[in-house]
């Protein structure tokens, strides 16, 4: 009986392990990182249109522009909520759809169509000098190698980022709280 119970706890534990280790950045051995796969399970932060620059922007129109869809991963999200910061191991997707009007019963809004891109930006004191690194993943869904520092998104984050390199100011639910908790960076116009 002890036995059984022992292993059901173990089992619990190692689910539980695995679960948080699917909520953070995983990493190849080669430093590429991995796409999460659970990431639509994550924490809903906000979603943007017409707001994708870079590459991505590509092939939009004005007729037509970009959704842009942001989770969190729960336990950056969780610490985010205490403290108005992002802790390390901080993971956001951007996931990026094209648009569609007149479909269905639709006949002049904008709802969103096929996945066009997926980035990631990840926090990571240890394995970043800036802290934070960005990553844009291959259509084939295989791991992405960190994008170099010298692409515009690092400055643009580190310029107008509301709070720790990030735009919480397009984050409705979240802005308030890191002006409450004093976290907040108003970005230059």
């Amino acid at each position: 009986m002890k036995m059984r119970i022992a292993i059901a706890i173990l089992a619990c534990m190692t689910g539980r392990a695995q679960q948080a280790g699917s909520q953070e950045p995983q990493f190849t051995k080669d430093g590429k990182l991995m796409p999460p796969k659970d990431y639509r399970e994550w924490v809903f932060v906000s979603s943007g249109l017409g707001m994708t620059y870079g590459p991505l922007a590509q092939g939009a129109t004005a007729e037509h522009p970009r959704f842009e869809n942001v989770f969190v991963n729960p336990r950056a999200y969780k610490a985010f909520l205490d403290t108005g910061a992002w802790p390390d191991k901080t993971m956001f997707i951007l996931e990026v759809r094209n648009s569609k009007s007149n479909g269905s019963i639709n006949k002049a809004g904008q709802y969103q169509e096929e996945i066009v891109g997926v980035q990631a930006e990840v926090k990571d004191e240890a394995r970043f000098p800036g802290k934070w690194g960005f990553f844009r993943f291959p259509q084939s869904g295989e791991p992405a190698a960190m994008l170099p520092v010298t692409e515009t998104c690092y400055a643009c984050h580190s310029k107008n980022g509301a709070v720790d390199n990030t735009f919480v100011q397009f984050y409705p639910t979240l802005s308030p709280i890191a002006k409450a908790k004093g976290t907040f960076k108003a970005s230059e116009k």
